[in-house]
């Protein structure tokens, strides 16, 4: 297959900024957010539908993906940033024009919710799209300087980025070891097997399945890892990389409850391919982005995951 590579940004660019999903509680943050891209010595556009809100939702499905088309189709639009992730942007997949994207392959940007959409451009488009971080609340707040430099390397190098550089204090977890390659496919957890049995999920046979989740117990990944396996997902795959998974506890202290550790090793232990855990991407501070679609390097024996491509040409 022939995957699409957006083309990497050059000071002076013209960024995007849409909200696919959910609408920021605090609307004023969004010019923070701007200020620290516009830093950068780029210029942005917001979306004609920025600010909409209709419950969860940032505005209607056909706003949300009005601004999707819009932002693809401007050939002045070098990049899409999403401004948050949240709940919703899966209700657009059946909504989309993928020639659009197709014919106007571009650096998209988000996780969390995003998922939903990454999966659907990678199958429908082919077009490789990044996890990383977005403007709310990344960009809004203070950026570490790990985050920062890991992504403006990926958005404006076509270099090889080769081994992932960890956080100084962080070091690959593993459950099994082993030495694979392949595409890396995935992200949010629930996003992602929501997908599940529909057409917008990516082929996954021989590469790796990357996982993120938040605010999740324990019975809840378990649920969730479950129908993975049942739809053999373990099977297909060469190789696992879980990242971080914030916040998934038992917060009532008076039920019986399995760890995370109990639950990932219950599913993961007999597995006969490479996976390691906690790595350095979801909801967190020090967050690696990864070019979804990608060809990877899994090397869990000697505890490294290497980007074999650059997400942009």
């Amino acid at each position: 297959m022939n995957y699409l590579k957006p083309k990497k940004l050059l000071k002076g660019d013209l960024i995007g900024i849409i909200s696919p999903a959910s609408s920021p509680d605090d609307l004023s943050l969004i010019e923070s957010g701007v200020r620290y891209i516009e830093g950068f010595g780029y210029h942005t556009i917001l979306g004609n539908n920025v600010g909409k809100i209709r419950g969860y939702l940032a505005g209607t499905d056909a706003e949300r993906v009005d601004d999707i088309h819009k932002m693809f189709g401007d050939k002045n639009v070098k990049a899409i940033f999403c401004l948050r992730g949240g709940y919703g942007a899966f209700r657009l997949l059946d909504k989309i024009n993928y020639k659009i994207i197709q014919s106007n392959p571009k650096i998209f940007v988000g996780f969390s919710e995003i998922t939903a959409l990454q999966m659907a451009f990678l199958k429908k488009a082919n077009l490789i799209t990044f996890a990383g971080p977005m403007v709310m609340p990344n960009f809004s707040r203070e950026v570490s300087t790990f985050t920062e430099e890991n992504f403006w390397r990926m958005m404006t190098s076509a270099k090889k980025p080769g081994k992932f550089k960890l956080p100084d204090t962080e070091k690959l977890s593993s459950l099994n070891s082993g030495i694979v390659s392949g595409r890396i496919i995935g992200g949010n957890l629930a996003v992602f097997v929501s997908l599940l049995g529909t057409k917008y999920l990516p082929d996954l046979k021989d590469n790796i399945l990357f996982l993120e989740e938040i605010n999740e117990p324990p019975y809840k990944i378990d649920r969730m890892l479950n129908q993975l396996k049942l739809n053999n997902v373990f099977k297909k795959v060469k190789g696992i990389i879980l990242g971080n998974f914030i916040k998934c506890i038992e917060l009532d202290k008076n039920k019986n409850t399995l760890t995370l550790q109990e639950v990932w090793e219950d599913y993961f232990s007999d597995l006969n391919i490479p996976v390691i855990h906690s790595f350095p991407h979801g909801h967190i501070k020090d967050l690696i982005t990864i070019s979804i679609g990608s060809k990877i390097k899994l090397n869990v024996t000697k505890g490294f995951v290497e980007l074999m491509e650059s997400g942009v040409r």
